[in-house]
């Protein structure tokens, strides 16, 4: 058993032909890229590409009726700001998220039943509020109920 010239530690010994470890990656900065791709956030709605939640939504709109009579045309999503901050979800057993909402058109056709043509009747635009999407912190954890989780 090899011991230092104090006596205290072990001396470890390296038989590798290679004197340097490989850094070791920050895990945690990967899981946070790949939420932020997902949201993002700060990116301008006029200026997301088509992945993660952009993605989802474009692949459900538009949702048309059986008679091809209305259709309901997504146009962009907003995450405002979270009401609370992490700790004080923490403290009052609250999920941190903020709100999702999402601004949808909705086209009313007038079909004629000789020519089978369409013409617009109506169309209106509303911010519609989808829910709560929950945020990842600086950890990358998420508090859910108060508690600190990590998804995998």
């Amino acid at each position: 058993m090899a011991r230092s010239f104090t006596g205290r530690k072990r001396i470890r010994k390296n038989f590798g032909r290679i004197p340097e470890v490989a850094r070791m990656p920050n895990l945690i900065e990967v899981q946070k890229t790949s939420y932020d791709q997902f949201l993002q956030m700060d990116v301008p709605a006029d200026q997301r590409t088509a992945t993660g939640l952009q993605e989802v939504f474009n692949s459900v709109f538009p949702i048309r009726d059986f008679a091809e009579r209305a259709e309901l045309q997504f146009l962009r999503y907003d995450l405002e700001e979270p009401k609370y901050d992490v700790e004080e979800c923490q403290q009052r057993g609250m999920t941190y998220a903020a709100p999702l909402k999402v601004t949808l058109r909705l086209v009313v056709w007038d079909v004629d039943e000789d020519t089978g043509s369409r013409s617009i009747r109506d169309i209106k635009e509303q911010d519609v509020y989808m829910g709560d999407m929950p945020l990842m912190t600086a950890n990358g954890t998420f508090v859910i109920n108060g508690t600190e989780r990590v998804i995998v």
